[in-house]
């Protein structure tokens, strides 16, 4: 009786490491090598060069070389379609007054000078020594140079700080502007609003109330109400008539970093470290919808009269665009790989940009279709932007970094840094907020230095003092 072999069980882990083994064994002896060269392809690459437009093919008997020879010796040769791009074999000829000998592929393949060519009466291809071969310059030189669809930026002059302010006792975190472009209010660290006459940058008025930093501020157009939010929940209404607060709306479970005015109806937004945008009613202090959805911190928002009304920008690195109506999401943008701390949107056109730590990004609305770059890199932590309706871009960085953009072509026309007052840390030139008056002439920053500075164009700079200097990129991203 024959004994039954027995088989020993494989798990699936050898089994694996046994296909690898067979797969190493079969390609190893062959990695890395090149592969030989391919003698057909070669035979088709060359016959595409004979059917090329910058080859001239004809028959050539030798007298007739001879004689092309001497008479090219003794007269100054004609005009050419060929391209006149100078090759290596051309240089010795074109330093002694020669004139350029062309190059000839004949049936072997091999190229020889043309005047060389015996009297064989075979046929050959004629090539312009400019455009021999691959081993003479490569297609590049060649190639027919198409423009560059970017659209070129206009010049610019360049932004100057004319005049800092001091007054708070802490980091400068918030700015707005009155609807009359007469004054101008700001919120700080040190728990107060102060309000700022725009054209002399005196103070006239200081506020308190706050527990905590204050974020966000925001004034009516249409009442004589100012609204603030902080870092203590709150988020307060102030009547600039009594200077005083004469609402308060409560709901938010963490500090609240932004808000913003809707520009045609009575409601008011917010969006904080609870991760989620509130729409109260101005009135009433109902709260009236929430708009939940995002994973993090809604570090930004800005609303439109159309839809989608309300823009947000989180922590998680998203940008969602809501339905005011049915408080739902219309869609979300994940272009960006870091916090979207800011986003501004353009004073007329349907579009707006948002500023990431890694690029600041433009997009069309009201879809949310992305359009392009900017096209240089900031490099740092982006807290603030603004656009004027000039197309004038400002980005403001945590390292004191001010940098301006042409809105249309993604240009950098100017990198300023803001410059500590005396007595301040080199770390405090950080800016967290900057906004255009409503001129757009004139641009405030608010910085960690505990000032507010102001910057407008400079009137003497030209565009001979101050050149456009633009290389349009080589490539569109899509992403």
């Amino acid at each position: 009786m024959e004994t039954e072999l027995s088989i020993e069980p494989q798990s699936l882990k050898k089994l694996s490491f046994k296909s690898l083994k067979r797969s190493l064994d079969l390609f190893s002896p062959t990695h890395g090598q090149i592969p030989p060269p391919d003698a057909e392809s070669s035979k088709i690459r060359i016959s595409h060069k004979l059917n090329s437009d910058y080859v001239r093919v004809k028959t050539m008997s030798s007298e007739h070389a001879t004689n092309a020879a001497k008479s090219q010796v003794q007269q100054e040769p004609t005009p050419s379609n060929a391209l006149a791009l100078p090759g290596p074999q051309q240089s010795n000829d074109t330093q002694m007054g020669g004139p350029p000998k062309d190059l000839v592929i004949g049936s072997t393949g091999q190229p020889r000078g043309s005047a060389d060519a015996g009297g064989q009466g075979r046929s050959s291809a004629i090539i312009p020594s400019n455009v021999s071969s691959e081993r003479n310059m490569s297609t590049s030189a060649i190639m027919e140079r198409i423009p560059s669809r970017w659209p070129r930026p206009v010049w610019r002059a360049p932004w100057k700080n004319y005049r800092v302010i001091s007054g708070h006792l802490g980091w400068v975190r918030s700015v707005a502007i009155d609807p009359s472009n007469t004054w101008f209010c700001t919120g700080s660290a040190d728990r107060t609003i102060k309000i700022w006459d725009l054209a002399s940058g005196r103070l006239k008025l200081t506020l308190t109330g706050h527990i905590d930093q204050v974020r966000g501020l925001a004034v009516s157009n249409k009442h004589t109400y100012m609204f603030s939010a902080g870092d203590d929940k709150l988020v307060k209404c102030w009547d600039l008539e009594q200077n005083k607060v004469i609402r308060s709306y409560h709901g938010h479970l963490s500090g609240v970093y932004c808000l913003a005015l809707h520009p045609t109806i009575d409601i008011l937004l917010t969006g904080g470290r609870d991760s989620v945008c509130r729409v109260w009613d101005i009135r009433s202090k109902a709260q009236i919808r929430t708009l939940p959805g995002h994973d993090n911190t809604v570090c930004s928002v800005f609303t439109r009269p159309t839809d989608p009304q309300v823009i947000t920008g989180s922590h998680d690195s998203t940008i969602k665009l809501w339905d005011l109506r049915t408080g739902k999401t219309m869609s979300t943008l994940t272009h960006h790989k870091k916090s979207v701390r800011a986003m501004a949107p353009h004073p007329t056109e349907d579009c707006f940009v948002s500023a990431s730590a890694e690029n600041i990004k433009k997009f069309r609305l009201p879809r949310g279709e992305f359009m392009h770059n900017m096209l240089s890199q900031q490099k740092t932590i982006i807290n603030a932007a603004a656009v004027n309706e000039e197309g004038v871009l400002a980005t403001a960085g945590d390292n004191g970094s001010l940098w301006f953009w042409d809105w249309n072509s993604g240009h950098n026309f100017q990198q300023a840094q803001t410059i500590v007052q005396p007595g301040s840390l080199e770390s405090e030139a950080g800016i967290y907020s900057i906004m255009y008056d409503l001129t757009g002439s004139r641009l405030i920053t608010c910085e960690a230095d505990k000032t507010i500075k102001m910057w407008k164009e400079d009137e003497t700079a030209t565009p001979e003092t101050h050149p456009l200097h633009f290389k349009p990129p080589r490539d569109m991203r899509r992403f």
